[in-house]
């Protein structure tokens, strides 16, 4: 079983349009529902690859109990906190004649300090027999800078590897708890350093500075640049598989899902990162964030290059 831990969840609207005309009508030629957020994202993977994940963090509304129903028909079992606050909702925007994908983004609402309290029981509960969790996202305004910490600790005591996604105040507090693998992307681990990463040498100084500080590895994606992995002693630079991606959002959560998925098969972290890269390709050629299969992935990881980098 593979914890997935999020508190903010989205319903996810994806528009689909021959031309983007500001100030006017605009007719969308197809549009898609799904349920979304970086955990449930990496929770959706996680189920294509076969594994066991349990998603939880906060449901609210009318939208929190649309997210049930979508997850639980993609057989994905659910152990979320119902909450007041509604479930926030994300819209992707995609205009075919200019290439371009908008997303529209709404911020998750706050919660209380009671439904922290009861999301960490249910983390409590859930740890158990966990073989890791999954720590994504953003933690809304007013909610505890120590939830992934906390997460983190609870995950060691129970032999999980613990995974964060996530940057700043939440990303430096869990660093103390030496979490097995932390993912921001490059601008997040610029904001968490607190300094500007202008080349792939200072990328490797700043990745090296996390696990001074604590982190047992670091993976920074790029989009379509790049990724750089460090297990402490190693570095290797991850090259994607060139694809005509159609939706790319959700693609660093399939990467981070991928990863785990095959570092709990005993790969090496470069090894690991090659299926990484594989699902977060797989992910960028579905409209829906978060959903791949697994056909693609075990066609595209073929085509991931994986080369050593010194030090």
């Amino acid at each position: 079983m593979i914890l997935c831990i999020g508190t903010t969840p989205a319903t996810q609207r994806v528009m689909v349009f021959r031309q983007l005309t500001l100030d006017a009508v605009n007719r969308a030629v197809t549009t898609v529902d799904g349920a979304a957020g970086k955990s449930v994202n990496v929770a959706k993977v996680l189920k294509a690859l076969g594994e066991h994940p349990v998603a939880t963090g906060f449901l609210g509304g009318d939208r929190g109990e649309e997210i049930r129903t979508l997850m639980a028909a993609q057989g994905i079992e659910l152990d979320f906190v119902p909450v007041a606050s509604r479930t926030r909702q994300c819209i992707t925007v995609f205009d075919w004649s200019a290439g371009t994908h908008t997303e529209l983004v709404e911020e998750g609402r706050p919660v209380t300090a009671a439904d922290y309290e009861q999301l960490m029981e249910v983390i409590r509960r859930r740890v158990k027999g966990c073989r890791a969790v999954v720590m994504s996202g953003t933690i809304p305004s007013g909610g505890p800078a120590d939830l992934y910490l906390r997460g983190t600790q609870l995950a060691h005591e129970s032999g999980a590897i613990s995974v964060l996604d996530a940057q700043g105040a939440a990303l430096v507090q869990s660093l103390g708890a030496k979490p097995g693998l932390v993912k921001p992307n490059r601008p997040e681990l610029a904001a968490t350093v607190g300094r500007e990463l202008k080349d792939e040498k200072e990328l490797m100084s700043a990745m090296r500075e996390l696990c001074e500080r604590g982190a047992q590895r670091v993976v920074i994606t790029a989009g379509k640049e790049p990724a750089l992995a460090f297990d402490g002693r190693s570095f290797w630079r991850v090259h994607a598989p060139r694809i005509e991606a159609l939706n790319p959002i959700g693609s660093g959560d399939a990467f981070t899902a991928g990863l785990l998925w095959r570092l709990l098969r005993g790969d090496d972290l470069g090894e690991a990162c090659r299926w990484g890269s594989a699902s977060g390709a797989a992910n960028a050629l579905t409209i829906m964030a978060g959903e791949v299969h697994l056909n693609d992935v075990e066609r595209l990881v073929r085509e991931v290059s994986v080369e050593p980098v010194k030090c």
